[in-house]
């Protein structure tokens, strides 16, 4: 009986397999000194997200090889973040072709201009800042005072707006803002100069949407004409060659670039990063197979989701891609 028992066991654990064939895992060799270069090749085996980062700098590098049409899809927390200056130097230098962004990526582009965010701490007292008129963001922490200077800075624009026309797009006022802050550390003064359209679907959110509230209460017949901007959005996606995106975060911002997308069928490069997860069926965890069921991304493109945050990631994937170029 005792030898039936060892013979199961046995069988089951050592049960005879075939062999796997693919790319090594393997770390980077530290003996050989700290290449960076050689250390971010090596993610390639590394595994797990490592290698996820490094199948989305083949797939960038790809985009842009073959001259791709390049949607950068990115939240608000991604311009209060050190990644600001990283999105402003892909603007800057003509990168991409399109950006789409939350009401947050629009205005706390232009007041940074205004004043500092500084490092604070994730566990600071809610309390205690909100006595002093200190916002935090995550562990960035940012002034109330921006925000009433912020307004300062918004209201003439809208006035000039309104006057020229009662009617106006959102990506018109953001190409406005972008003109007056007159500023090379802004992203929206890069897309103004360059005549990159950036988009923002949640345009009447955050500090800029209360801007508009309290315009509006003044100026009952100023109208902002959303339904220009998703007509003129959606119709770049039409006719391209090849349609890259690339979305940091989630969201309305990734639902907004995948839907314009499945006007020609679907994408031909995608590259999220996020942390989400898809249990709960939310179109922010979704993954790319997902949005090929939907004819947001071709059934045969290049495609990865890197979970990791994009403060760490992102960096690395233009320095790889974009920064050589």
């Amino acid at each position: 009986m005792d030898g039936d028992f060892e013979k199961k066991a046995r069988d089951n654990l050592f049960r005879e397999s075939s062999e796997v064939s693919g790319v090594k895992i393997e770390g980077y060799d530290f003996n050989k000194g700290v290449n960076w270069e050689e250390i971010i090749k090596n993610f390639r085996g590394a595994g797990f997200q490592a290698s996820n980062l490094s199948r989305a700098i083949e797939i960038i590098n790809e985009m842009i090889e073959n001259k791709a049409f390049i949607f950068l899809g990115y939240t608000s927390n991604q311009v209060s973040s050190g990644n600001r200056e990283i999105i402003r130097y892909l603007t800057e230098h003509k990168k991409v072709d399109v950006l789409v962004t939350t009401c947050g990526g629009i205005e706390e582009d232009i007041i940074k201009c205004l004043g500092n965010f500084v490092l604070g701490d994730f566990n600071a007292s809610g309390r205690d800042l909100r006595e002093k008129g200190i916002n935090r963001i995550g562990n960035i922490f940012v002034s109330n005072n921006r925000y009433v200077e912020f307004e300062k800075f918004v209201q003439p624009i809208l006035k000039e707006l309104y006057e020229e026309n009662k009617i106006i797009n959102g990506w018109d006022l953001i190409w406005k803002l972008g003109e007056k802050i007159n500023d090379e550390r802004s992203i929206l003064y890069w897309c103004f100069k360059n005549k990159i359209k950036i988009y923002c679907p949640a345009i009447t959110d955050g500090a800029l949407g209360d801007n508009i509230y309290f315009f509006k209460l003044r100026n009952k017949d100023f109208i902002l004409d959303i339904s220009k901007d998703i007509e003129e959005f959606n119709n770049t996606t039409i006719g391209l060659k090849k349609s890259g995106v690339i979305i940091l975060g989630s969201g309305v911002v990734k639902h907004s670039i995948l839907n314009a997308n499945m006007l020609r069928n679907g994408a031909d490069y995608a590259v999220y990063i996020n942390t989400a997860e898809e249990f709960d069926g939310s179109d922010s965890g979704a993954l790319p197979s997902e949005a090929v069921s939907w004819g947001k991304i071709l059934p045969d493109a290049l495609s990865v989701k890197v979970f990791a945050d994009a403060t760490i990631v992102f960096p690395i994937l233009v320095a790889e891609t974009f920064g050589k170029k």
